[in-house]
Formats: structure tokens, C-alpha cells, sequence
């Protein structure tokens, strides 16, 4: 997968932007709500990738046991860098892991963002959970 791919894949979910709060070199994906939820309608960031085809990685969000699991099997995939390793995974983007599951995680780490938010943010956005936990 490539910074193009990376980008139109996290655009691509509803309430998606990008943004750049550290610095025109990192991309931020965040997810927002046009409804009001309280204190708590800020964007969430579900990724951020510095976009740097030389290093390429992104950090995504991730359920704890499962994230132990990812790095456990594949070597691309370590505790994220500057952030909560617990529930940040970063993933080495260089060709070595199957698009699909990067599609997967980064999937997994929107729906993880968005799950937090309020059911009326989340009605707006168009996600349920389903009872597998997964998006409609």
C-alpha cells in the first residue's frame, strides 16, 4: 500500500478528514460527527501516518489482546511509536503485509474511534455495530 492508497482508504469512511496538528509532514485522520455530542464532539484520531515513502508506517488504534497478538505474529507490526502502546499499534507499510489486512486494521481502528462517540453521533455517521462488531 502506498500514501495515496493510505489516504483515499481513510477518506474514505464517513466523518473522515485529514489534518496536520503536528506539521505539514504528518497526516492525521480523524473522525467528526456533524451532531453535537456534549463535551465530547472533538475529532478523534483513528491514524496518522508521516506519509514518508522512505519510512513508510501508520499508527491505528486497536483492542488491546489483539494488538499483542498482531505484533506476537508479524514483525511489521510493533507498539506504537509516541503513543498509548496498549491500544496503538504501528505498522511498517513496506509491502510485506497484504493490502486486505492493512484495509482490515485500519477498518478496525475507525471503528474502534467511533464506537466511543455517542449514539446520535454515530447514527449520523451511518455505523452500527453489529452484533459480530462489526460496521454496516
Amino acid at each position: 500500500m502506498d500514501a495515496a492508497a493510505l489516504r483515499a482508504l481513510c477518506l474514505g469512511f464517513p466523518g473522515a478528514f485529514e489534518d496536520f496538528p503536528f506539521g505539514p509532514e504528518t497526516s492525521v485522520f480523524k473522525v467528526r460527527s456533524a451532531v453535537s455530542g456534549g463535551a465530547r464532539h472533538e475529532a478523534k484520531m483513528f491514524a496518522l501516518s508521516a506519509m514518508d515513502e522512505a519510512d513508510f508506517s501508520v499508527s491505528l488504534k486497536c483492542e488491546p489482546a489483539l494488538a499483542q497478538q498482531l505484533r506476537a505474529a508479524h514483525p511489521e507490526i510493533t507498539g506504537a511509536w509516541h503513543l498509548n502502546k496498549m491500544h496503538w499499534n504501528g505498522v511498517r507499510l513496506d509491502g510485506s503485509l497484504p493490502d486486505s489486512m492493512i484495509r482490515d486494521m485500519v477498518e478496525d481502528s475507525y471503528d474502534l474511534v467511533v464506537a466511543s462517540l455517542s449514539r446520535r453521533q454515530q447514527e449520523q455517521l451511518g455505523w452500527a455495530r453489529l452484533a459480530g462488531g462489526g460496521r454496516e
